[in-house]
C-alpha cells in the first residue's frame, strides 16, 4: 500500500507535526532521554536568535535603499491594523475576565529576583533609547528597535549611493536571506528537542492547578486569532479571511508556538511572506517592527492576570477603569520585548491601576511564569502568526495564497 503524498513528500509544517508527536512520545517513554534531547531545540532557537538580528538590519536597509519614489509599501495601514489587533485583544480580555472571573493563589515562590519597569514613563523612555543604541549593541542583544532604526537610516543614505553599491548590499540581503532558509529548515529537529524537554522537565501536573486561568487566557487567544483577527481582515480587504488565517496560523503559529519568541520567529514569518509573494519591501520593514509591537496576546495576558489579581482581592472596577485598562495593556503590550516571558514584567504597570502593591504584583508575575509553559507558546503564536497576517491583509499587492487541495472522488 503507498503512502500519502504528504508522508512521500512532507511539507515542512508536516516535518513539525512529526517532530512534535516524536518529541512527546520520547518524553513520554524516558524523561532522561528527552531531557537530553533539549540539546536539538536549544540549539535551533541560538541559531534563529542567531541570524534574526542581522537579517532585520541587513533587509530593511536594502528595502529602504532600493525603494523608489511612487513605489507602495503599505506599512501605515499594517502598522494602524497591528494597534487595532492589539487593543481589540485587550477588550476581549477585559470583557472575558468579567464572565469567567478567576482568582489565585498569591504564593510567592522563593528566589525569584524580578526587577518590574515603575511605570508606564520607563516603558517608554526604555523604546527610545533602544532607537539611539550604538548598532553593534544592538546586534549582540537583539535590539530589534535599534536594528530597525539603524536599518533605517543607512537605507536611506545608501539611497543616494551608486547602483554598485545597492546591488552589493541587495546581495548581501539574499546571502542573509538564503541562511534564513537554511536554519528553518533544521526547524523539525528543533521542535522534536524542544517539546521531549519541555515535557521532561515539568509535565502537566503543576499547570492543573490554574487550568481555570489558562482556560481564559488561552479562550482569549483563540477567540481573537479564529474570530477577532478574521473580522478585522475582512473589513480591511472585503474578502474571505480565513484561508489567509489558517495559512498565517499553520506556516508560522505552529513554529511560534514552540520557540515562544517572536524576534526568533521573524526569520519564518519572512519566509511565509516571501512565498505569499508580499513585496519585501513591505515585509522586510512590517514583520520587524511586528515583533516588536505587535503583541495582542502579551495584551491578553496583561489583562487577564491583573483582572485575577482584582477578582482574588475583591477589588471593583468600574467601566472607565477597565477601558483604561485596555489602553493601558495596548500601549505596555507595544513595550513589551518579543523574548519568552517578555510581558509578564508589564503586570505591575496594570496592577497599580488598583492600588495593588508591587510586591503582591510579583506574585502574579510569579503565577505567570508557572502557567507560561502553555500560555507564553500560545500568546507568540497569535502575535507572531498575526504579523504575517496584518502584513499579507494591508500588503499592496495580494497575497498567493496555496491552492485548496482537490477533492477525492
Amino acid at each position: 500500500m503507498p503512502l500519502p503524498a504528504f508522508l512521500r513528500r512532507p511539507s515542512l509544517v508536516t516535518q513539525i507535526v512529526i517532530g512534535l508527536v516524536a518529541g512527546t512520545l520520547l518524553s513520554l517513554a524516558s524523561p532522561r532521554a528527552g531531557a537530553a534531547a533539549g540539546l536539538l531545540g536549544t540549539v535551533f532557537i541560538a541559531a534563529l536568535k542567531a541570524v534574526a538580528p542581522v537579517l532585520v538590519l541587513v533587509l530593511v536597509a536594502a528595502a529602504v535603499a532600493g525603494h523608489r519614489r511612487g513605489q507602495r509599501t503599505g506599512i501605515k495601514p499594517i502598522l494602524g491594523l497591528y494597534l487595532v489587533g492589539t487593543f481589540s485583544a485587550a477588550l476581549v480580555a477585559v470583557a472575558a475576565s468579567f464572565l469567567f472571573p478567576t482568582t489565585l493563589r498569591l504564593v510567592l515562590p522563593e528566589g525569584i529576583e524580578l526587577t518590574p519597569p515603575e511605570g508606564i514613563g520607563q516603558v517608554l523612555h526604555t523604546l527610545l533609547m533602544q532607537v539611539f543604541d550604538n548598532p553593534v549593541s544592538a546586534l549582540a542583544n537583539a535590539n530589534y528597535i535599534g536594528l530597525l532604526a539603524w536599518g533605517i537610516a543607512l537605507g536611506l543614505a545608501l539611497r543616494h549611493a551608486g547602483e554598485g553599491t545597492r546591488a552589493v548590499l541587495e546581495d548581501l540581503a539574499g546571502a542573509v536571506t538564503w541562511v534564513v532558509r537554511l536554519v528553518i529548515r533544521l526547524a523539525p529537529l528543533g521542535i522534536f528537542g524542544l517539546v521531549a524537554a519541555t515535557l521532561a522537565d515539568t509535565g502537566l501536573a503543576t499547570l492543573l492547578d490554574y487550568a481555570r486561568l489558562l482556560a481564559v487566557l488561552l479562550g482569549c487567544m483563540l477567540f481573537m486569532a479564529l474570530v477577532g483577527n478574521p473580522l478585522i481582515v475582512f473589513l480591511k480587504t472585503r474578502r474571505n479571511p480565513y484561508p489567509l488565517v489558517f495559512t498565517c496560523l499553520r506556516e508560522s503559529g505552529i513554529t511560534a508556538f514552540f520557540t515562544r519568541s517572536s524576534a526568533a520567529n521573524i526569520p519564518v514569518n519572512m519566509e511565509l511572506c516571501r512565498r505569499l509573494g508580499l513585496p519585501e519591501e513591505t515585509y522586510a520593514v512590517s514583520i520587524p517592527i511586528g515583533a516588536t509591537i505587535n503583541m495582542a496576546g502579551a495584551a491578553i495576558t496583561i489583562s487577564v492576570l491583573s483582572l485575577a489579581a482584582v477578582h482574588t482581592l475583591g477589588i471593583s472596577v468600574d467601566l472607565p477603569t477597565a477601558l483604561l485598562l485596555c489602553l493601558l495593556a495596548t500601549v505596555g503590550a507595544t513595550g513589551a520585548s518579543g523574548v519568552p516571558g517578555g510581558s509578564l514584567l508589564l503586570i505591575p504597570l496594570a496592577t497599580g491601576l488598583f492600588g495593588i502593591s508591587t510586591d503582591l504584583a510579583m506574585q502574579v508575575v510569579a503565577i505567570g511564569f508557572i502557567v507560561g509553559v502553555v500560555q507564553d507558546s500560545a500568546e507568540t503564536a497569535l502575535n507572531s502568526s498575526t504579523d504575517a497576517l496584518f502584513t499579507a491583509a494591508a500588503s499592496p499587492e495580494p497575497p498567493r495564497l496555496p491552492p485548496e487541495p482537490a477533492a477525492t472522488p
